[in-house]
């Protein structure tokens, strides 16, 4: 297959390209997403596919979409932020289009993205984590992406790391989100601005702001790159607990490669070599297993794009059939009752 699109639908914007097979994205479309209609977001979506299949050989369209996808690549179960709730979007844009349309998890396509053209591209094994406002990711095993039985699986933000710990949005309490993503980088420096910390008032002046509500987490990452204390410090603590969650993934899932990516990953140095050493602290049995390789992503903003037009490019599976019941014991003595004997070889 050829030239494919890739659409990445963010909670503001709708980002797509036309993307050749080595992923390369030629022509571009913008529009602004309209977050509290159905019908809307998905006329936009459509909009900026036809302003690009309008001068493009086209052959199918990728969408990632924020939020848990069904089986079968083509409907929205829950978007956190958009209006979709058992939204069949693939059909929808594939009745406009008169194209191929797959839809997969947005978090999915970045990390396929990663894989396919990215810092994993020479791997079989891998997991993309996303640092941004949230954590996201996705984890590709034997070269195939883990979506699990109902296509929400690898929600890496969402492992509970803190039993009571802070609220997440999903309803729970102690998400990894919660401690090492860009939400929880701007908590820690703001509670630290409001409590009066000397430390953090010389931040807030590297970051030229005296009002905390002020502060965000580029400004974070900035006064830590020029070396102030008490920023470098909060990225220091983000890592740490960015690394534990690390070896928890490491631990699930063995990749030989660990990608991070996301708008945290700006900063890097700062945030990667506390990330490495908590990682190596918390790895279990570290003394005897091999040790993936940690990555910065390569892709930046555009993973998601390249991810979802590849992704286009490959059949959705057929759904397996389901175990079929427990053949009759065999009558030799060695048989077991209920074992297929085949399986059982």
């Amino acid at each position: 297959m050829g030239l494919t699109i890739g659409i990445d639908v963010g909670g503001t914007k709708i980002a797509a390209g036309v993307v050749s097979r080595d992923g390369t994205i030629g022509a571009r479309a913008h529009r602004d997403t309209p977050a509290g209609s159905v019908d809307e977001t998905a006329k936009a979506i459509c909009d900026a596919a036809a302003e690009l299949i309008a001068d493009h050989d086209v052959e199918a369209v990728g969408i990632g979409a924020a939020g848990f996808v069904s089986s079968d690549r083509s409907t929205v179960l829950f978007a956190p932020n958009l209006a979709w709730r058992d939204e069949p979007l693939g059909q929808r844009v594939a009745d406009v289009l008169k194209v191929p349309v797959v839809v997969e998890n947005d978090a999915n396509a970045a990390a396929w993205g990663e894989f396919a053209c990215g810092a994993a591209k020479d791997v079989e094994h891998m997991v993309c984590v996303t640092v941004g406002t949230g954590i996201g990711g996705g984890v590709v095993i034997g070269g195939e992406l883990l979506r699990g039985a109902h296509g929400v699986a690898a929600e890496l933000g969402h492992m509970r790391v803190v039993p009571g710990g802070h609220r997440c949005g999903c309803g729970a309490r102690g998400c990894l989100e919660q401690y090492a993503s860009g939400r929880a980088l701007v908590r820690e420096g703001r509670a630290q601005a409001e409590s009066g910390s000397l430390a953090a008032a010389q931040m807030m002046s590297v970051c030229g702001i005296t009002d905390p509500a002020e502060l965000d987490g580029p400004m974070i990452t900035k006064a830590a790159a020029a070396g102030d204390p008490c920023a470098v410090e909060l990225l220091d603590d983000l890592g740490r607990w960015l690394g534990e969650g690390l070896a928890s993934f490491a631990t699930l899932f063995d990749p030989s490669t660990i990608v991070i990516g996301g708008g945290v990953s700006a900063a890097k140095e700062l945030l990667l070599k506390s990330a490495q050493v908590a990682f190596d602290k918390n790895l279990p049995a570290r003394a005897n297993r091999p040790h993936p390789t940690i990555v910065m992503a390569e892709l930046g903003n555009d993973a998601g794009i390249i991810g979802a037009a590849d992704l286009a490019r490959r059949p959705v599976a057929a759904d397996p059939e389901p175990h079929a019941a427990a053949a009759p014991a065999a009558t030799t003595p060695s048989a077991l009752p209920g074992v297929d004997e085949e399986k059982a070889r």
